[in-house]
């Protein structure tokens, strides 16, 4: 096979006409078959497409060599490979899935599972034609951290006696009895968060996330209860590891160091070498079991001078040993290497080292790769083709998930190079090529400048977050751009300001949020990137739920938007991103803090709180970031009363990121607003923030952007991840309905543009920045914040003075975990918003998912 990967310049072209068609597309289907996803990214998976609710995570060939088993978000799939056909679909008997673990018995009988919390599922079937049925469930012991053990990687011994186990929060190895899945002895203590386990003779091999416990004196954090490593720059986790397991003795004989977030793993038949995917360091690592060393890091990156974000983290080895196949989650594609011949069975020692051979498209973020005896390749792509899970005149929602599975038959050198051209163009690859170019010389500032590092008319940026909301929810009532008023929970009347932004500068009627919750909405809003830890989590955030920075293995090894601005000479200040806070005293309720506010008083003492460590000296002492107790109005202020020292001193921050969470809202509990009235006071708050700005010295040079971290919380026609979003400027085009395909990812990579910094990784390099919005010549008139119709004092009745559908809807929310954010069943959540706006029999939407398929 020809090495394809040195043709890679010349088929990194993609039409003028598919750039032009991609910049106005609507996410979903086009009429030409291709999908297109949230990212500005492109979906045309090779061979037959299998698609079905959910998220699979991982795969394992049955004995027979047609029939797979697809670890699912909340069920496990029989698929018949051959005919592309799903023979059955056993739901999970409680809970949902692990971020991996699948296993299944030599006789094909017996399949094993890793479920969240502390199960392990065992499905069983006496006869090959049998269906699976659930026989048991295992639980796995508890860690010495406390609470759920969080069970991962499944491995069954040579002998086939024992199920090896690891506890992702226990960080341990445990050998199970196969018969009765008791621990045989005491468990083995690994690295951090251990992912995945292969045996390679009398040895287990087993990537830890977290790499090995940090020193003392090291850089570290708290993952999970357990401490690890992490770059003092970004926070991020900053070590990966391999720990070697002797199966005799039940010791570790060596930690192996490997690139950051190691995941999949496999070994060539004869356990000569161990491959190892590191998804944070875009390589696949080999080790020799000889020796127990790294004897080659292969790099998976389309191109070598492409940044980070590729995403590598499951892989398997073809049937002769000659190459490997690795699932490049963020690229949309399976790579195919060939190995060097010092790793082919048999080989001598290499006369060059393996290279990448070319790239096969597959769906949304790959996660599972294996080949059949007949050298088709089967791939579980997590995120499939997106939140599409619809049937007709239903509306979607982010968490309506359509994950796929491609079978891929044997291909030739040929169909490998049309695969690369295709993969290169899903990607927009030839933009991506175009933004390495140098900035050109002597060129005129503008809005948003054509090449990172040229100059910008904007030295300030303002970036305010705010908390899931889809487009239709508070725009579908705009006749001007493509609503559906239906759907509308928060419109003109709750959100006077938006809409007066809207019309007086621009709006934005197909903008998408990357991601699906919380937890990786703010790793995208802020990184333009989701690891593979996040990816994979969806089963149930068991380890955390980082929406608000409190784990760094869930964040990029590129880092922040704000790492790129300091790494740059740019000033940077934050109010309530990554956040936390103690309130004093703790009984403090809403109206307490909206009296301090009204007051100008300080009756609750609030202390914020950075979780990332070297976000402290840049976080404003007096700004909080989550709870919904406090009103945003009174975050509003805190900014104001700072945004006056700056006018005072002249020393406004080129990069300000700001945190307005209350049009969450906290759905219909007593002693708190009404959700129209948490998100009337939301858009106060930024009506009167976008007035003072305007208003001010630093306007002629100043942007605000406002975009939603996730738009979970409502419904929308179009698609479950669109949603409000704002550029409001003197540049900005005034009274226009941009229909540009924009994103976070072009959202952040127009900021960076601005500010004159370089891209952070792959997504932000070829996503489309933001240059619709805006005009050459600047209009100075500024903003007069609208007030607001709806009182912010409007209280959600009590118990008492309900019945019926209203008592029923508030005694559901006081039972929801409203303290913090998204910890109430997203779908429930919903309900109750949409009832309390519309009216306890105005009925639901149809939607596609069943009400227990909520995530955490």
């Amino acid at each position: 096979m020809r090495p394809i990967r040195l043709l890679l310049l010349g088929l990194f072209v993609m039409t003028t006409l598919i750039q032009a068609d991609e910049d106005v597309t609507v996410v979903g289907e086009a009429s030409d078959g291709r999908v297109i996803v949230p990212t500005n990214q492109v979906l045309t998976p090779a061979g037959k497409v299998v698609t079905f609710p959910g998220r699979p995570t991982d795969l394992a060939l049955l004995p027979d060599g047609k029939t797979v088993a697809v670890k699912n978000l909340r069920d496990l799939i029989v698929l018949d490979a051959e005919a592309g056909t799903i023979v059955q679909t056993l739901k999970l008997p409680s809970g949902g899935h692990a971020v991996s673990g699948l296993i299944v018995a030599e006789d094909g009988k017996t399949i094993y599972t890793s479920g969240t919390g502390s199960k392990i599922h065992v499905a069983h079937r006496d006869q090959p034609d049998d269906p699976f049925q659930w026989a048991e469930s295992w639980t796995l012991p508890a860690p010495k951290v406390g609470g759920d053990p969080a069970p991962t990687g499944l491995a069954l011994t040579e002998d086939g006696k024992q199920v090896l186990a690891l506890s992702g929060r226990g960080n341990t190895l445990w050998r199970l009895d196969r018969e009765t899945g008791k621990a045989i002895g005491e468990a083995v203590q690994v690295g951090v968060a251990p992912f995945g386990v292969v045996i390679a003779g009398t040895r287990a091999y087993v990537s830890n996330w977290g790499g090995d416990p940090p020193k003392d004196d090291d850089p570290q954090a708290p993952s999970s209860k357990t401490r690890v490593k992490i770059d003092p720059k970004t926070g991020a986790s900053a070590s990966g590891s391999v720990s070697v397991v002797d199966l005799t003795t039940g010791k570790v004989l060596k930690a192996i160091a490997t690139g950051l977030h190691p995941t999949g793993l496999t070994t060539d038949n004869e356990g000569r070498f161990v491959y190892v995917a590191c998804a944070n360091s875009d390589t696949v690592e080999v080790i020799d079991t000889a020796k127990d060393v790294v004897v080659e890091s292969i790099e998976v990156r389309p191109e070598a001078r492409l940044p980070f974000g590729s995403g590598p983290n499951a892989l398997a080895l073809s049937n002769d040993g000659a190459r490997l196949f690795v699932a490049n989650g963020t690229n949309n594609a399976v790579a195919v290497i060939a190995l060097s011949n010092r790793l082919r069975k048999g080989g001598a020692e290499p006369a060059k080292p393996s290279q990448v051979l070319g790239f096969i498209p597959v769906g949304w973020y790959p996660g599972a790769v294996i080949e059949r005896q007949d050298g088709s390749l089967v791939v579980a792509n997590i995120k499939g083709q997106g939140s599409r899970n619809k049937t007709p005149d239903k509306a979607f929602n982010s968490h309506d998930h359509l994950g796929s599975v491609c079978v891929i038959p044997h291909f030739n050198d040929d169909a490998l190079a049309k695969f690369t051209q295709q993969v290169s163009e899903n990607n927009r690859q030839s933009r991506a090529r175009s933004g390495l170019e140098p900035p050109g010389a002597d060129v005129p500032p503008r809005p948003v400048p054509e090449r990172h590092g040229e100059p910008s008319v904007f030295k300030h940026v303002i970036y305010i977050i705010k908390e899931n909301r889809t487009y239709d929810q508070v725009f579908g009532d705009m006749k001007q751009g493509n609503g559906d008023e239906s759907l509308c929970l928060f419109g003109r009347e709750v959100t006077p300001n938006q809409h007066a932004m809207a019309e007086e500068f621009v709006l934005l009627d197909n903008f998408y949020c990357a991601g699906v919750l919380s937890a990786d909405g703010h790793a995208w809003a802020t990184e333009a990137y989701a690891t593979d830890y996040l990816e994979r989590h969806f089963g149930g955030f068991v380890r955390s739920y980082p929406y608000d920075g409190d784990d760094p293995l869930a964040y990029a090894s590129s880092g922040f938007l704000w790492d790129n601005a300091l790494a740059h000479g740019r000033t940077f200040r934050n109010y309530g991103e990554f956040v936390k806070a103690t309130i004093t005293p703790k009984t403090a309720k809403w109206k307490d803090l909206y009296a301090d506010y009204l007051n100008d008083t300080k009756t609750v003492k609030i202390v914020p709180r950075a979780t990332i460590a070297t976000l402290t000296p840049y976080t404003c002492p007096n700004y909080i970031g989550f709870p919904g107790t406090v009103p945003d109005v009174y975050r509003a202020k805190e900014f104001l009363k700072e945004f006056k020292e700056f006018e005072a001193n002249g020393d406004l921050p080129n990069l300000i990121i700001m945190l307005l969470p209350n049009n969450h809202t906290a759905g219909t509990r007593p002693d708190l607003p009404t959700p129209r009235a948490m998100v009337a006071d939301n858009d106060l708050a930024l009506g009167r923030i976008v007035e003072a700005v305007s208003h001010s010295k630093y306007w002629p040079e100043t942007v605000i952007f406002v975009c939603e971290d996730d738009p979970q919380a409502g419904l929308d026609h179009v698609d479950g991840h669109r949603t409000v979003a704002q550029a409001i400027s003197p540049y900005t085009r005034r009274g226009m309905v941009d229909h540009g395909f924009y994103s976070q990812v072009g959202l952040v990579k127009t900021m960076e543009l601005i500010l004159g910094l370089p891209p952070m990784n792959q997504m932000d390099l070829a996503a489309p920045a933001m240059r619709g919005c805006f005009q050459d010549e600047a209009d100075l008139r500024p903003y007069t914040a609208k007030p607001n119709i709806v009182p912010l004092d409007e209280m959600n009745p009590s118990l008492s003075q309900l019945s019926g559908k209203a008592l029923h809807w508030a005694q559901v929310s006081l039972e929801l975990d409203l303290d913090d954010v998204d910890d109430a069943p997203e779908d429930t959540f919903n309900r109750i918003i949409w009832h309390a706006v519309k009216g306890v029999d105005v009925p639901y939407p149809a939607v596609a998912r069943a009400e227990d398929d909520d995530e955490d």
